[in-house]
Order: structure tokens, then C-alpha cells, then sequence
């Protein structure tokens, strides 16, 4: 069965009344939990943008410091996983400020909890892809704010 397109599916959304809606909502949710995570979102989270990426690098912090450091494999493993929940967060807020700010995080927390970069080429390609994605997205907003989010990147 062949996916309809999201023009589609919109123009098919807007002829339905709440209560369909509404349903079709629930079975989404219950479907996926990704579904959920979104819905969860779009509902409590999208008013107060700021307390939502302070969670966010809250959680960061909470998985980079539960990260098994016993071998490299581990680690790579760990930062990836985080890497992960990082850019579906940043997914879920469609917004480059907050995904500069995640990312910024992302990439001062894989500096401060000490991961050994020059150990693994993975984690230092993988570090280093983060860094170009930080600079594309800063190239996209205002100047005061790349000014202060360059300096948080390089503060680290």
C-alpha cells in the first residue's frame, strides 16, 4: 500500500470533523511511541521554549554522565545513543536556535566529560560533523544571536 502524499493527507485532515480527529490523534499515539514523545510536545512543551532545551541539556548531562567508560566501544556506543535522543529533540522543536543550542551543549558536554576524541576517529568524525552542523545552522539566524552562541560553543 502506497503512502498518500502530506498534501494529501492535509487536505483529507481539513474535511474531518473534531471528534475524528481526535481519534485518529489517539491512534497515532498509541501506534509509536515517537507518535507519543511528539504529541507530548505539541501540547505541553511548545508555549515555553526555553524551560523545554533547559530539560533537554538536563537530560544530556544526565545521559553523558551515566556513559560506561570501560572501553572506547562503549563510549562511542553511549555518544551515539545520545547523539540519537539529541537530534529528535531537536526534530520535535523545528526551530535552528534550539537545535544550535542542543548541538552546542551536545558538543561541550562530549569536551568536559572527557570522551578521548583522539582515541576513536568515529567519535572525533562524529564530534566534528556536529561542529559544521553548529556553523550551518548559526549562518541561518540573527547576528546577536550567533555572537552569543558562537561564544557559548567556544566557552565550552
Amino acid at each position: 500500500m502506497k503512502a498518500a502524499s502530506v498534501n494529501e493527507l492535509k487536505k483529507e485532515l481539513e474535511l474531518r470533523n473534531q471528534i475524528e480527529l481526535i481519534s485518529f490523534c489517539m491512534r497515532l499515539v498509541k501506534f509509536k511511541k515517537e507518535n507519543k514523545e511528539l504529541l507530548s510536545f505539541l501540547l505541553f512543551e511548545t508555549d515555553d521554549i526555553t524551560t523545554y532545551i533547559e530539560n533537554v541539556k538536563q537530560e544530556i548531562n544526565k545521559l553523558f554522565s551515566e556513559i560506561n567508560t570501560s572501553s572506547i566501544y562503549y563510549i562511542k556506543k553511549s555518544v551515539r545513543k545520545i547523539l540519537r535522543f539529541v537530534n529528535k529533540q531537536i526534530r520535535f522543536s523545528a526551530s535552528k536556535q534550539s537545535e544550535a543550542e542542543m548541538l552546542i551543549h551536545f558538543c561541550n558536554c562530549i569536551i568536559n566529560f572527557s570522551v578521548p576524541l583522539n582515541k576513536s576517529k568515529p567519535l572525533l568524525k562524529m564530534y566534528e560533523a556536529q561542529i559544521k552542523k553548529i556553523n550551518e545552522v548559526l549562518t541561518a539566524l540573527h547576528p546577536d544571536l550567533q555572537y552569543d552562541l558562537k561564544k557559548q560553543l567556544k566557552s565550552g
